[in-house]
């Protein structure tokens, strides 16, 4: 600062001793900044610039003004909700003058949104964006196991909701094996110590068969750490069935959503994860006294068919049908017998009558009638034309009681006689 800043009010009251801008503008800074230590506003957010050193800058302005607005880095880590054009604030801070260029700005170090508050707005827009992705849509739901046996728990070891669901678990579904993933569940270092008991809870071998992710009741600052981004992203994306147990039955948690299952309290938890021992063994007792009935039944229905199949005579008197078979054998055995023979005697009639048609054609028959038979000598074929010899041939003339043999003289062609002739 110049040695003559120290002499504002000594100076520019004349034409004599006018002030520099420099000390304008100092002056101006002094002014303002004393007199406005602290100054809340209100007004609509417009030209949000975000750039990398983490410093937020936009312009507050209502329908007839404007000023300049700056939340530091350090500050703006600390807003739970995104802040964005045209979104109507209520901010805390200080009036700044820049003296270089004569300018001032609103130095915020409180922000909530107006009507609504930050850490509501916060669940809103982070709700709504991660609806667009999915998250929590129902299909992406994974099954609770049927009969757990080894189950994971990422909370405050030391809160109520460990007293609260062990007491609940002992009275369902004793024989359980529980891990307990220590967690922070409250604060500015919960959500980091959330996801690393959620990422750890995945790496144990044998496998969980569930995990729940609670703790006991608060305000909504309290389970703020359950709406955190990272958490609700970490629950979404684990293989293992998860169930949200945060222990407040009036506010939703981004967390009850993200999760397979929501239960209000760590004993509702208990509740939907554990069968209970009690009602099972009533169940199967119910099972058994159903199954020795059903085997009763069988037994008495099988024992009366048996009884039925006693009554049968083919059970009462077996030699009964040994004997019917018997004599059906033998009504068949005649029955084929008479076959045969009646067949035997159709086919003899027919050889009799065969035998009988033969011999009426035998040339033995005619000869015994007076007539005779006369072959070649030589070739014993039949002569049955005077062409078929020659003079000095031999044949042989087959009588009924003997056969003569004979040499040719003479062959006399016969004359046969025609129509013509005749006339």
């Amino acid at each position: 600062m110049l040695d003559e800043d120290l002499s504002y009010e000594a100076r520019g009251h004349s034409d004599e001793a006018p002030l520099s801008i420099s000390q304008l503008n100092w002056y101006i800074k002094n002014l303002i900044e004393n007199s406005l230590p602290k100054v809340w506003a209100e007004g609509e957010v417009s030209d949000l610039s975000r750039p990398s050193s983490g410093h937020l800058y936009f312009t507050l302005k209502d329908d007839r003004s404007q000023i300049r607005a700056v939340v530091w880095r350090s500050t703006a880590q600390r807003v739970p909700f995104e802040l964005k054009d045209g979104l109507s604030v209520i901010c805390c801070g200080a009036v700044e003058v820049y003296p270089p260029r004569g300018s001032y700005q609103l130095i915020i170090s409180q922000l909530q949104p107006q009507g609504m508050g930050p850490l509501q707005l916060a669940f809103q827009q982070l709700h709504r964006k991660l609806t667009a992705e999915g998250l929590f849509a129902a299909e992406r739901k994974k099954a609770l196991p049927k009969f757990p046996k080894r189950l994971g728990f990422v909370t405050s070891p030391s809160g109520a909701a460990i007293h609260d669901f062990l007491e609940a678990a002992k009275g369902l579904w004793p024989d359980l094996e529980l891990v307990i993933i220590p967690a922070r569940v409250q604060g500015e270092s919960a959500p980091d110590d959330l996801v690393r008991g959620i990422r750890l809870a995945q790496r144990f071998t044998p496998s969980l068969d569930a995990l729940i992710v609670g703790r006991g009741g608060g305000s909504m600052e309290d389970l703020w750490g359950f709406n955190h981004e990272s958490v609700v992203r970490a629950i979404a994306s684990c293989p293992i069935p998860t169930i949200s147990a945060v222990g407040h039955e009036i506010d939703v948690t981004l967390c009850d959503l993200a999760a397979d299952a929501r239960a209000l309290t760590p004993t509702h938890a208990a509740q939907l994860l554990l069968p209970n021992q009690s009602e099972i063994g009533t169940h199967l007792e119910q099972l058994r006294r159903r199954t020795d009935r059903a085997i009763v039944n069988q037994f008495q229905a099988a024992r009366k068919r048996l009884e039925n199949l006693s009554e049968r005579s083919v059970l009462a008197r077996p030699h009964e049908l040994h004997l019917q078979r018997r004599q059906m054998v033998d009504e068949w055995e005649l029955r084929a017998r008479n076959a045969a023979w009646n067949l035997l005697r159709t086919e003899q009639e027919r050889v009799s009558s065969l035998a009988r048609a033969t011999e009426a054609l035998s040339p033995l028959n005619v000869l015994a009638r007076g007539y005779s038979l006369t072959q070649s000598s030589q070739t014993q074929k039949p002569i049955r034309s005077s062409s078929d010899v020659r003079l000095g041939d031999q044949v042989e003339t087959i009588l009924a009681d003997g056969q003569i043999t004979c040499r040719v003289e003479k062959a006399t062609p016969a004359t046969v006689k025609t129509e013509e002739g005749q006339r």
